[in-house]
């Protein structure tokens, strides 16, 4: 069982593995089931810290605005990795975790061993949304409660591609979403998070693992593959939005692979 790490606001989730603390974020609407097929894998080779977004999950949900901005889940990041007392420690973001974890990097690339992301257009795109579409989509999801929530699109627990052991707990926790704090993310954090204007500036060792079934984010990883230093690309053709819970068998043998070169060539 995990323990958990305390007195964070985000919930925060440590494993047991055989290696350095390696967080994960996952995306809007999601949870820390989200990587229920990928944890065994990652304990082989470093120690799973899971967090959830504020919102949802088991963290709370914040009134005050400033707290969604992804400037203040950097600062949150790396508190979490100073307890933990890790001078530098692996990342993996998926979709809107993918936009937090690449803000992260870019802000303290010292402190990471190695970045993963997943299919994010939310962190690579010239256009996520505009304020008034994200103001329509919050105020969805304000009036309609937990009814909207649950048919909206964006959604993973709706995905029949998600293989059953995440997409069944991910059902399990949708009581623990909150739409009010969703919409808070969408105000708040949604709206000024994407690094596209900065990715040239990375220099962290970076794995994008791209689903390309999902074809919003064609553009944004070609974008990523031809501006960004230290970037490889793996393409998997069976997977659309989280390929880590998609094709979760894939997933984790890349970036186990990406991770275990990473380790060794951190104490050669």
């Amino acid at each position: 069982m995990p323990t958990s790490l305390a007195p964070h606001s985000l919930h925060v989730d440590i494993h047991d593995g055989n290696g350095p603390p390696v967080l994960l974020v996952h995306g809007i609407m999601g949870g820390r089931a989200l990587w229920n097929a990928n944890l065994d894998a990652l304990k082989a080779i470093a120690s799973p810290v899971v967090v959830e977004l504020y919102g949802h999950g088991r963290s709370p949900v914040p009134i005050n605005t400033r707290t969604y901005q992804w400037a203040s889940y950097v600062d949150v990041f790396d508190q979490i990795r100073a307890d933990l007392g890790a001078e530098r420690w692996f990342v993996i973001g998926q979709s809107l975790g993918a936009a937090l974890t690449l803000r992260y990097v870019l802000s303290h690339p010292d402190r990471i061993v190695g970045h993963v992301i997943t299919n994010s257009v939310s962190a690579l795109s010239k256009r996520v949304a505009t304020t008034a579409e994200l103001e329509i989509g919050a105020r969805q999801l304000d009036e309609g409660g937990r009814d909207a929530l649950m048919v909206h699109p964006l959604n993973p627990a709706r995905s029949r591609r998600i293989v059953p052991i995440v997409r069944e707990a991910l059902v399990a926790d949708q009581g623990l979403l909150d739409p009010n704090g969703i919409a808070m993310a969408m105000r708040h954090t949604v709206a000024d998070v994407s690094s596209r204007a900065h990715v040239s500036k990375n220099q962290v060792p970076t794995l994008i693992v791209a689903g390309t079934r999902e074809v919003a984010f064609e553009e944004p990883c070609a974008f990523a593959e031809a501006n960004m230093p230290f970037v490889r690309i793996h393409r998997i053709a069976d997977a659309g939005h989280s390929p880590n819970a998609e094709t979760p068998e894939v997933f984790n043998e890349v970036v186990t692979m990406f991770f275990a070169r990473l380790s060794e060539e951190a104490t050669a």
